[in-house]
């Protein structure tokens, strides 16, 4: 079928309702066939809507066949604010061409609360803990930072608080910004260690001026996290180490990495903490150290990390095709370094630490089948020697690195 033109409308709507909205997006309403949204928004459009209303099903992505079933009929989808900004228009733009979908969007919650509270948006981290777990907060627990958080309902600001308070940024200024744009707008003020105020709304923005006591838990923004932070049972790629593993597998922007034989899963750990649209799929063979590898993962913010309790090549046979590939341990495994390399898409990184000669071998024959480098890394560190200090050698740690053509 040709291209029928803008058929759907994504309309923002605020809290003041229609009659703040522009002479374009009223009409797009008025003339609609469909009006799909929220119950509270549909009902904050109802004087306009003449055609069909559908609320949204649950989960919402249900409610996208009866929308495409309409293709060519005028179709308005209401949204609260910015539909662009952690909101339905990102869905609906992946199923429907960029020429068919019209968004008009109005004054959203981030814009207005950085009004109320006169932050500048620029230097506000904006975050959503709606349908996402709370944990994904604490990488951005920077003292002296300005975090902007949507909230999922009236309970978020009691978890966030708390959050603060438990890990060392109970100092923290708390703004919780309620029904913005509507008649009941409303904005308090209080300290993460104090009580929280009642009736909070379920509609809520919470602003955050971080805080962190002497002891706060800050996650470093650089690569090779103190040891500490990983709960381990020995099998941890030390942190010096760990370091030059992160700039041999050169992370970039929305990149997967296989960590194979991931220990307590402190380099994909890492590897996630780099950007927040990186993936990671941890390798793990022994149920106990997968488990403690998630844990890791949550107790550092980063609970999407996907733990395969499992071993290589046999585990990797279904997981999406990597940018980069760690092997941390099996690499000597029958078909487990060339499982590897097989599935790296051109231009992707494999790193490969072994600390004994079994393993060494695999390497220098990986080097003369693949080309590459071969480093190897040696960490002293200082040690008592009875009464006296000295500096004690770790085992050395031979490196191999390749780019695959």
């Amino acid at each position: 079928m040709p291209a029928p033109g803008p058929w759907l409308a994504v309309v923002g709507i605020g809290e003041d309702g229609v009659e703040a909205l522009p002479p374009a997006a009223r009409t797009l309403i008025f003339n609609a066939a469909l009006v799909v949204g929220g119950r509270r928004h549909l009902a904050l459009a109802a004087s306009l809507t003449r055609g069909e209303t559908m609320p949204w099903p649950s989960p919402i992505a249900d409610g996208l066949p009866a929308i495409l079933a309409r293709r060519g009929d005028p179709v308005v989808v209401l949204a609260s604010g910015d539909p662009f900004c952690f909101g339905i228009a990102t869905m609906l733009a992946g199923a429907v061409p960029p020429g068919e979908l019209l968004c008009l969007p109005a004054p959203g919650a981030v814009s207005l609360a950085c009004a109320r509270l006169a932050w500048s948006m620029q230097d506000s981290r904006l975050l959503s803990i709606c349908g996402r777990p709370i944990e994904t907060l604490l990488p951005a627990l920077q003292p002296g930072a300005r975090l902007l958080v949507l909230s999922a309902d009236e309970t978020s600001p009691q978890a966030v608080a708390s959050l603060l308070v438990r890990h060392g940024f109970g100092g923290s200024v708390v703004h919780v910004l309620e029904a913005l744009g509507g008649p009941n707008e409303r904005m308090r003020r209080f300290q993460a260690s104090d009580a929280l105020p009642d009736g909070i709304d379920r509609l809520n923005l919470i602003g955050i001026e971080i805080v962190g006591d002497p002891d706060a838990r800050v996650i470093p923004l650089g690569t090779g996290l103190p040891d500490a932070f990983f709960g381990n049972d020995g099998q941890l790629t030390k942190c010096e180490i760990r370091a030059a593993t992160l700039s041999a597998l050169s992370p970039r922007q929305g990149e997967t990495l296989w960590d194979i034989g991931a220990g307590s899963g402190s380099i994909s750990i890492e590897w996630m903490l780099l950007h927040p649209s990186n993936r990671a799929f941890a390798i793990e063979r022994r149920p106990d150290r997968a488990d403690r590898v998630m844990r890791n993962a949550v107790s550092l913010g980063v609970p999407g990390l996907v733990v395969i309790d499992g071993t290589a090549p046999e585990g990797l046979a279904d997981l999406p095709r990597p940018d980069a590939v760690f092997i941390g341990g099996g690499a000597s495994g029958p078909g487990v370094l060339d499982a590897a390399w097989s599935a790296l898409r051109r231009g992707g990184r494999l790193v490969i630490n072994a600390v004994t000669i079994e393993t060494e071998a695999v390497l220098f024959a990986a080097h003369a089948r693949y080309g590459g480098t071969l480093t190897r890394i040696s960490v002293e560190r200082l040690d008592r020697v009875g009464g006296m200090h000295g500096f004690r050698p770790a085992m050395t740690v031979t490196q191999y690195a390749a780019t695959k053509p």
